[in-house]
């Protein structure tokens, strides 16, 4: 087969969720089926070595980048209302086309597969970029209709996609997401460990959230938790929030001056790739407090690195982490204070949950997504629908 991805995800300056789970398919693909020809498509008006360069990592002899010159921005936004052909720009010769950012453009040669990986903007609209929540409102439905195939991420999310598109109900495949072994992996190595902690000023112990700093991913709700928890304990850890800014942030930072917890609670901003593993592995425990996740890699992640973890039982969370996690009411200040405490007292508990949770983690491979793709694209490609 003759495969195109849509590399947007890929050529950003900072990679996000929804990037790094390309990347994860789209380099396990390649090389698990080296007799198939890959191409990542990316429209670029400037910076195309920047952008080329990035891909770089998932450059192979059967993965080549195939860009068009032009704004990519006005192509996805002019083409939201006219038939402009995707294909008059990459061409006709793929069999399939793996769109992993919900749309579908007009005229694209072969199959098409989408990745819808939520339903956010639609259960909790006010959490999401009003820009974002356009695109979706005006092109999502269109987009599902122009698609052979709609890949997501949990049943959660495919039980959500049904809830408001039931006509595209026999459309839709779960896919789970795996985790790089590579970048989430137990560090042995403490000298690499204390220079992360040193480097963000982390002089103690510190429960550890990595992540968007925005509503949705439920940040002031822990905070309100933390502050119950750090008046039961003399010193207690830190509770460190890492990840770039994000939307309608600035209550979170608020909240933290509100409640005077500016010397316990560090916020470190966008975390360099290299850092993150050392960081993650340093942790006393991962807190992972969202209200909505499509999939909910972090926690994954966090148990990949042997740390243990708190989360909610909210959304796709269950379905992720199983039984390995303290799980608590999202909504429950209180629940998630008396689970920071079971973690920091329970010492026997973290060990446990350290180990279950590698075995858990060690379930979700790259490999196992890309698979059942492949098995989608094959899918498709016979269903003799156009």
């Amino acid at each position: 087969m003759q495969i195109a991805f849509d590399a947007l995800p890929l050529i950003g300056a900072h990679m996000t969720g929804i990037g790094y789970c390309e990347a994860g398919q789209i380099e396990a693909l390649s090389r698990l089926y080296p007799d198939d020809s890959f191409t990542m498509q990316f429209f670029s008006g400037r910076d195309v070595e920047t952008k080329l360069r990035r891909l770089t990592p998932y450059v192979r002899d059967n993965m080549q980048p195939n860009w068009a010159k032009a704004s990519g921005y006005l192509y996805r936004l002019v083409s939201n209302f006219l038939p402009i052909s995707y294909a008059g720009y990459f061409g006709k010769e793929a069999d399939v086309t793996h769109f992993f950012n919900y749309i579908v453009p007009p005229g694209v040669a072969g199959k098409k597969i989408v990745t819808v990986h939520d339903m956010v903007y639609k259960t909790f609209p006010e959490t999401v970029r009003g820009r974002t929540r356009y695109m979706l409102e005006t092109g999502l439905r269109r987009s599902m209709k122009r698609a052979n195939c709609i890949v997501t991420d949990s049943e959660f999310s495919k039980e959500e996609i049904i809830r408001y598109f039931p006509r595209y109900a026999d459309k839709i495949r779960v896919v789970y997401c795996g985790v790089d072994s590579e970048r989430f992996h137990p560090v042995t190595d403490t000298g690499s460990i204390k220079a992360v902690q040193e480097k963000f000023e982390i002089d103690r112990e510190y429960f550890l959230y990595l992540g968007t700093v925005e509503p949705r991913k439920n940040l002031e709700r822990l905070i309100d938790a933390y502050a119950m928890f750090s008046k039961r304990e003399d010193m207690p850890p830190y509770l460190v929030l890492a990840g770039g800014k994000g939307w309608l942030d600035s209550g979170i930072y608020r909240k933290v001056q509100e409640l005077h917890l500016k010397e316990q609670v560090k916020f470190t901003a966008y975390v360099p790739e290299e850092d993150i593993c050392p960081l993650m592995c340093g942790a006393l425990a991962f807190v992972f407090p969202s209200i909505y996740e499509g999939f909910g890699l972090p926690p994954l992640e966090a148990m990949a690195c042997g740390v243990p973890v708190l989360t909610t039982h909210a959304a796709s969370l269950p379905e992720v982490v199983g039984d390995d996690a303290v799980v608590v009411d999202p909504y429950k200040a209180e629940a998630i204070a008396d689970g920071l405490e079971k973690l920091y007292t329970d010492r026997a508990l973290r060990e446990r949950l350290k180990e279950v949770g590698l075995k858990r983690a060690a379930m979700f491979t790259w490999e196992n997504s890309a698979k059942q793709l492949y098995a989608i694209y094959q899918e498709v490609c016979h269903d003799g629908t156009e």
